[in-house]
């Protein structure tokens, strides 16, 4: 299997790679290492195991690499939720339009299969919760979420116009080792410079489905090996949620700091575009055959000491 991944030296993508490299795939990542890091997957790139090529998905200079591949993995993308609702060029960018040119480059090429990472902000302020993947009108609140909504009307085109097949997963919050944003890295780096006092924005109540990137690499995988749709979408999340004051308690006991004042920024979203409460259903994976094993809060403990042993 010859398989490309996108955004591979990223933090879900350097977990994807080696995956598919334990799998004895051929991997080659594309990833422009402006929010990936090399040293993610040096190790198969010494061993001949990965090759990497370093391009903006923007640009001209990587669209070759995908002759001869079975199937691209596309996680490069802009994560950044709470900056693009400032300044919402690069969102629009990075996403929408890369994730076009990546469709161009596969149908020039010939590949027929796309594995394209979502999110679970495609729903908004869902009034179901847990939120199954048939729920609608699907209204985005933040310009991430949107972009990513965009995305999968473009793959969904190509796959019906130039027969493609695609698996677009809806992940709730996918946390763990190398990750370098998100509340969890937040929490951490405050500490780490005033471990006497902790702001926390919002008021700490924001509820949501978290889930260890380890589980998160197997349902992507398990499902795309067992579901033939022209058009593939699946949520991946536990089955439970954890609040934020929470998370923070656990980060507090697992760095020893037991004297922490939280200090609550106020409101019920941590900034514009937060979706407060958010489970997503996974029904419909969990009738494909796959279950997730770890709830909200395990994840949260483990992805919480895997992140303090990478510092």
């Amino acid at each position: 299997m010859f398989d490309v991944v996108t955004g591979g030296a990223g933090f879900i993508g350097s977990h994807l790679a080696d995956t598919l490299v334990s799998r004895g795939d051929e991997v080659v990542v594309i990833d422009s290492l402006c929010a990936g890091n090399r040293d993610m997957i040096a190790g198969h790139i010494d061993s001949g195991r990965i090759r990497l090529v370093q391009a903006d998905l923007l640009g001209n200079d990587w669209q070759d690499m995908l002759r001869g591949a079975d199937r691209v993995y596309h996680l490069a993308a802009d994560p950044d939720v709470r900056q693009s609702a400032v300044n919402p060029d690069p969102t629009m960018q990075n996403n929408i339009v890369a994730t076009y040119r990546v469709l161009e480059a596969m149908r020039k090429s010939g590949v027929k299969e796309l594995v394209f990472t979502s999110t679970s902000t495609v729903y908004g302020d869902a009034s179901v919760i847990p939120t199954p993947e048939a729920y609608t009108p699907l209204e985005p609140i933040s310009i991430y979420g949107a972009s990513k909504l965009a995305c999968e009307s473009l793959i969904s085109a190509y796959c019906h116009s130039f027969g493609m097949r695609s698996w677009n997963f809806r992940f709730a919050n996918i946390i763990g080792s190398r990750s370098g944003h998100g509340v969890i890295t937040d929490f951490i780096r405050k500490l780490e410079a005033n471990p006497h006092e902790l702001e926390i924005l919002g008021d700490g109540k924001q509820t949501k489905s978290y889930l260890e990137v380890h589980a998160c690499i197997d349902a992507v995988l398990f499902t795309v090996d067992h579901s033939t749709d022209t058009v593939n979408t699946f949520n991946i999340g536990s089955e439970d949620w954890i609040d934020v004051k929470t998370i923070a308690d656990i980060i507090t006991e697992e760095m020893k700091l037991p004297d922490v004042h939280y200090r609550f920024t106020g409101g019920d979203r941590g900034w514009v575009g937060d979706v407060p409460k958010m489970q997503l259903g996974v029904e419909k994976i969990k009738a494909l055959g796959w279950k997730p094993r770890l709830g909200s809060r395990e994840s949260v403990r483990i992805a919480v000491r895997a992140m303090l042993s990478e510092r």
